[in-house]
C-alpha cells in the first residue's frame, strides 16, 4: 500500500466475512466526508457494516490523535478489502466422504485525508 502525505490508514486483519461482500459496502462510502460515511454505513443493512465503521473510526482517531486534524474535514480516500486466509472445515457426507468447507476471512483498510475543499 503505497501512502501519499497526509493519508491516515487503518486497518482491521482476519474478518470472518468474505472480502466480495465487505467491498460491495466499500465502494458505497469512498470518496464521501466521514460523517457522510458514517451515515450511509449505519443505515445500511450488510452485517459487513460493523466492521467498516469500526475501521472508519480508527482512522478518524488515528487522523485526530497522530496528525492533528479535525475530524469534520476528513474524507476517505481508499477503502478496500484483500482476501485473508481461509479457514478449511470438513462437512461429514454420505459413504464415509467428506466436504471441505473454506471460511474466508478479509483485511479491511481505510485510508482518511483532509478535504481539499479548505
Amino acid at each position: 500500500m503505497i501512502l501519499a502525505q497526509n493519508e491516515i490508514p487503518a486497518v482491521a486483519k482476519y474478518i470472518r466475512m468474505s472480502p466480495h461482500k465487505v467491498r460491495r459496502v466499500l465502494d458505497q462510502i469512498r470518496g464521501r466526508s466521514y460523517r457522510e460515511a458514517l451515515m450511509i454505513l449505519e443505515f445500511m443493512p450488510y452485517r459487513s457494516c460493523e466492521p467498516i465503521t469500526k475501521v472508519l473510526r480508527s482512522a478518524v482517531a488515528n487522523a485526530e490523535h497522530n496528525a492533528g486534524l479535525d475530524p469534520a474535514s476528513l474524507v476517505v480516500n481508499q477503502a478496500f478489502a484483500d482476501m485473508g486466509p481461509s479457514l478449511k472445515r470438513f462437512r461429514p457426507r454420505a459413504q464415509g466422504r467428506a466436504y471441505q468447507i473454506r471460511k474466508p476471512t478479509c483485511h479491511i483498510t481505510i485510508t482518511v485525508k483532509p478535504s481539499e475543499e479548505e
